[in-house]
This record gives C-alpha cells, structure tokens and sequence, in this order.
C-alpha cells in the first residue's frame, strides 16, 4: 500500500502536470473503484471543471476543482495515478480515465480494485480523511505532542502507529522502519516506552518519512509516481522484507513476526 512518501511523490509529480488543466471528458471502466457518487453524477460533475490544486492528508490525494467539489482518491492497495500522453496505450488496469481539452490523460489504476476515489463538496464525506491524526513532518507535530499522543496509551507500539486516527500516513514498511532505527521491538507497549525511547522514535519517524519522499518513495511491488517511475527506497530499506538476512547494525538474523495481523521486521538483538 502505498504510505506517506508514495503518496506525496504522486503529488509532488502530479502538481506540475495537471493543476489548470480543465477536464474534457470523464471514462470510466469500472465503477467499483468510485465510493461516491453514482458514475452518472461522477462524470457529470468532472466534465468542465478545471484543477486548481493537489494535495496531500495522510494517504489520501485531494485534488481540488474549481466547482467547489473535491476528488479524493485513497490508492490503497494497488492503486496508482498516471500522467499519460493521449496516444499511450492504457493499461488493461486503467479503470478511470479523466481526458483534457490537450487530449493528455490522468488515468486511476488499480489491479486488486481495492482503490477507492471520492467526488464530492464536503471532505467530511470523503471516507475517514477528517478523521486522521496529525501529519508526522508538519511543524505542528512536535516531540512534546508526541508524548502526549502516548501518554494515555496502553497497547502495543505498531498497531498503535499504524492507526491513521493515532498519527496519519505511515503504514507497515515505515512503521519497521522507525521501530528499528529507534531500537524498539514492535510488540512493546506504549506505556513501557521512556520518554528517551519516544524522542528517538519521534526523530525516526521524521527520518524515514523524509529519506522516503527524498528517494521517491519505495517500490516493492506496483509503485509508481505519476510519471510512471519507480521508487528508490526499497535499496536503503534497513529491515522492512529483509528476514534472514544480516542486521546492518549487529550483523544478528533479522526476524518476521505477526503483529496486530501484519508481518512486521525487527533484530531480535538490536530491538
């Protein structure tokens, strides 16, 4: 799925593509992929509006037009937004095709289908976006909240960061990865951390975020921006998919465990 660094590479590569660009003519392949509204009232609401702006809240993409209305896509699984010129062929995955006055195309792909885009003038009904927690790079989200965040927590430290009601954006690989730079194992408790523990955390969260978005986000699998390219950050990855393999830090067997249903990485020594 892709986590805060992907999600902000598609926007940071969409912005220069297609803010004012007015959209032409709505096509769509599979109507699953939209929660809201019918497809009718969907392509009737995109059809002449112009884009006036891409944005980020947690791993949801907001895409403001100039209608009042809002498109909010959360790619989920497999999802994907591409930039394509009008002669590219689609992909058999491209279910969502949003054509410009140019005859370029913003396509919304999603080979499980789990993908769910939202077209509407209130972001209250935009699934759960008003309902996130705080943005982890902001200014606002200092290490002071941090510890206020945790202070009346009790359950276990990485479901805990992998509620986007808690902290907003991160998900399985950036939460091993914070865990292991801090030296946190991911069956601790929130309540048995130090507030040492949650300054480090607290720095690691920033750092890994940071370096993901720095290297374009991390592609594992179906991860692409909007131009089409890849990620780099699965090379610098520290522990997230590596079990087995050598810790880079004490050279122990990195470790898979279940946690809260997930596969989560850790040292066994290090953590």
């Amino acid at each position: 799925m892709p986590e805060l660094p992907e999600v902000q590479t598609v926007v940071d590569t969409l912005q220069p593509l297609i803010i004012d660009q007015v959209i032409t003519e709505v096509e769509v392949k599979n109507k699953k992929l939209i929660a809201k509204p019918e497809v009718d009232e969907f392509k009737e609401v995109l059809q002449g509006s112009r884009i006036e702006q891409v944005s980020r809240r947690g791993k949801y993409i907001i895409i403001e037009l100039d209608n009042d209305y809002y498109l909010v896509t959360h790619l989920r699984m497999t999802g994907r937004f591409v930039y394509a010129e009008q002669d590219e062929p689609a992909d058999k995955y491209d279910y969502i095709l949003l054509k410009f006055a140019a005859g370029d195309q913003l396509r919304l792909g999603s080979k499980r289908k789990f993908t769910r885009t939202y077209l509407v003038n209130d972001l209250q009904e935009a699934g759960s976006l008003t309902k996130l927690g705080p943005e982890p790079l902001t200014a606002e989200f200092t290490v002071e909240r941090f510890k206020e965040m945790i202070a009346s927590r009790r359950g276990r430290i990485k479901p805990l960061l992998l509620n986007q009601r808690f902290l907003a954006g991160l998900g399985n690989i950036y939460v091993d990865e914070s865990l292991y730079l801090s030296q946190i194992h991911p069956l601790r408790t929130a309540d048995t951390l130090t507030e040492s523990e949650i300054e480090k955390l607290y720095q690691a969260i920033r750092k890994v975020l940071s370096e993901g978005i720095e290297h374009r986000g991390t592609t594992k699998w179906d991860y692409v921006d909007a131009s089409g390219q890849a990620g780099s950050y699965q090379n610098y990855l520290q522990v997230y998919d590596r079990e087995g393999k050598e810790c880079r830090r004490c050279g122990s067997s990195l470790q898979r465990i279940k946690v809260g249903g997930r596969s989560s990485y850790f040292c066994p020594d290090c953590q």
